[in-house]
């Protein structure tokens, strides 16, 4: 403690509590001051800055029965030198004591897993308790922080088993999921592939049937135009000469089974070649007869047109 030396400077952010004749007299702020020889004495020195007090290692049970090896660290501001001098015996002593009760009760209310993730809510409740104590003593605690949390070894092996187990199981999810993910992409690429392949098959299909159409048209075109060309001929030259016509094509065709076949099945009447040359003029007079109707039905409509 200071020595009253009559004439005392205060340091920045320190109170010094002043007894005169043994009773509390005042409390010196920062700069000069002025005491009584003999009769005042300096008795308390309260640092108004931010403390940190180390909280000793202690062992908390959990509420599953787990033995945890714990300390931290405590913040505390004094807030009234009077009450901090007077309210208690020994500030720092009585907040570490409350402290390390007050962290006990607080793991016995959670399980293990729980002191883990919520080490923050933790932290809050611990300074929560202390602060309705320490009110009394003018002192406030700000924040505490758990520094170190120690387990049983057993109890720590068995947790590591349990977070590769875990580990394990993700991996064996992701690797399913991106198996199902390739399985249908697959499966959809099979799908368009068919689906276009049918399409084009179908398409394929469709020209080809087109093409056949319009070659018939055309066939059927080209056979009507020579058939009319022949008629308006025979027509122009008259029918001596499709006569002869006919009857070489029939000498010649009658010639070709000959020397092709041993065996002819022939009419009663083959030696009479001028009866077959007029059996095919009688069916070329009707055939032309039935062509010059509809020639002239087409005039008469062209005509009218």
């Amino acid at each position: 403690m200071p020595i009253n030396t009559v004439i005392k400077f205060v340091p920045q952010q320190e109170a010094w509590v002043v007894e005169r004749m043994g009773k509390f007299h005042k409390i010196l702020q920062p700069g000069l001051n002025l005491l009584l020889p003999l009769i005042d004495s300096i008795k308390y020195v309260q640092v108004l800055k931010e403390i940190a007090i180390e909280i000793p290692k202690q062992s908390a049970v959990t509420s599953d029965n787990v033995t945890l090896s714990i300390d931290g660290v405590l913040f505390l501001k004094v807030n009234d030198p009077y009450r901090a001098s007077y309210g208690v015996e020994d500030p720092e002593f009585a907040i570490t004591q409350l402290a390390q009760t007050t962290m006990r009760s607080e793991l016995g209310k959670i399980s293990l897993d729980t002191v883990f993730k919520e080490r923050e809510l933790l932290n809050i409740a611990i300074v929560d308790s202390i602060n309705k104590a320490s009110n009394a003593w003018g002192i406030s605690c700000l924040r505490y922080e758990i520094r170190d949390i120690k387990l049983p070894e057993r109890v720590q092996e068995a947790m590591q088993m349990q977070v590769e187990a875990e580990r394990k199981k993700r991996a064996q999810v992701l690797e399913s999921e991106g198996t199902r993910e390739a399985e249908i992409n697959v499966a959809e690429g099979k799908k368009k592939s068919r689906i276009l392949a049918s399409e084009a098959e179908k398409i394929e299909q469709i020209n080809q049937a087109e093409g056949r159409s319009n070659a018939l048209k055309t066939e059927a075109s080209g056979k009507a135009e020579a058939l009319r060309v022949v008629a308006e001929q025979i027509k122009k030259d008259g029918f001596d000469s499709a006569s002869l016509t006919v009857a070489e094509q029939y000498v010649k065709v009658f010639g070709e089974l000959a020397k092709k076949n041993n065996t002819l099945i022939l009419s009663n009447n083959v030696n009479d070649v001028s009866n077959m040359v007029g059996q095919a003029l009688q069916i070329y007079k009707t055939i032309s007869n039935q062509t010059t109707a509809s020639l002239q039905i087409d005039d008469k409509s062209e005509n009218n047109k």
